[in-house]
């Protein structure tokens, strides 16, 4: 009985990634910080690969890269507003090291946006004043990040009923059941 949700769930992700502004090309990414804190940030969706993991980049100097590799656990947080769907993911991210795969990766980021990975600086660093903010030539700190997830939860907010189903990965395969809203 939850298949449907099931399937409307990877259809709107799937969205993210193969419509133009739809809502789940963006996620809010939560990762636990050196204090065990939350710490999130939105991060822009990339890849859906047919295991269902997610990719996205990032500077690999940044905070979230060491948290992700201090524990590897993640979750994110997609809303659709006009659908009032929102989707939970939790899982495990990692690192891509894969050198052809982060070729690949960086030869389909457009020029103009291989700047974001070329600062001299780290991102969070402090600086006197964003304008003064210099480029590395030919280098670059570009990173991929993939998201193998353990459980994704659907929550759809209507009337009468609100509907919120819970899947989690048994093995190689999914299982769903309904929760209460």
């Amino acid at each position: 009985m939850t298949s449907t949700f099931w399937d409307e769930t990877l259809a709107e992700i799937k969205k993210g990634i193969t419509e133009r502004g739809h809502p789940f090309r963006f996620f809010t990414l939560a990762t636990i910080d050196q204090l065990g804190a939350p710490s999130q940030r939105t991060v822009v969706f990339r890849h859906f690969n047919d295991n269902l993991s997610l990719v996205f980049y990032t500077d690999e100097r940044s905070q979230k890269v060491q948290e992700i590799n201090k524990t590897g656990a993640i979750s994110l947080l997609f809303y659709h507003p006009e659908n009032l769907l929102q989707i939970t993911i939790k899982g495990k991210a990692s690192v891509i090291t894969d050198p052809e795969v982060l070729k690949e990766y960086w030869s389909a980021v457009p020029d103009g946006n291989k700047k974001d990975y070329t600062t001299h600086i780290a991102p969070g660093s402090t600086m006197k004043n964003p304008d003064a903010l210099e480029y590395l030539n030919g280098d670059h700190h570009f990173c991929a990040i993939q998201i193998e997830p353990n459980s994704i939860e659907y929550l759809k907010l209507k009337r009468p009923n609100h509907i919120r189903v819970l899947f989690t990965k048994v093995n190689t395969s999914w299982e769903g059941k309904f929760l209460a809203p």
